[in-house]
């Protein structure tokens, strides 16, 4: 079974908005982080809403124009991005990070195919 279906991605110029969003299944984890990959480089974190549901860490590139979000019933994880940039741009994927706090956010316990954005200048 597929642990998460993300959706939401696109093409958009600087400066412009989009609303990811994640759904996960019933026999993994809830989903509880954003993460992004872009080609050469490694998986980060963007957010994750810390277990306690009230703290949220954010990387600090998006700190200011990002916000995650989620609803428990019906398992699904948001992201608004705002005021998007060309560095934004990647596949973006949800899971249920393995460390989670304030300041760290790391790993993820599943991955799904994400979703891809692109930013153009």
């Amino acid at each position: 079974e597929v642990p998460v279906v993300e959706s939401g991605g696109g093409s958009v110029q600087e400066g412009e908005s989009l609303s990811l969003s994640c759904i996960g299944s019933s026999s993994h984890e809830a989903p509880m982080g954003w993460f992004r990959q872009v080609p050469g480089r490694e998986r980060e974190a963007v957010a994750c809403i810390i277990w306690t549901g009230t703290d949220v860490y954010y990387s600090e590139s998006v700190k200011g124009r990002f916000t995650a979000s989620r609803d428990e019933s019906k398992r699904a994880l948001y992201l608004q991005m705002n005021q998007l940039r060309p560095e934004d741009s990647g596949v973006y994927y949800c899971s249920k990070p393995a460390i989670s706090a304030k300041n760290i956010c790391l790993g993820g316990n599943y991955w799904g195919q994400g979703t891809q954005v692109t930013v153009s200048s």
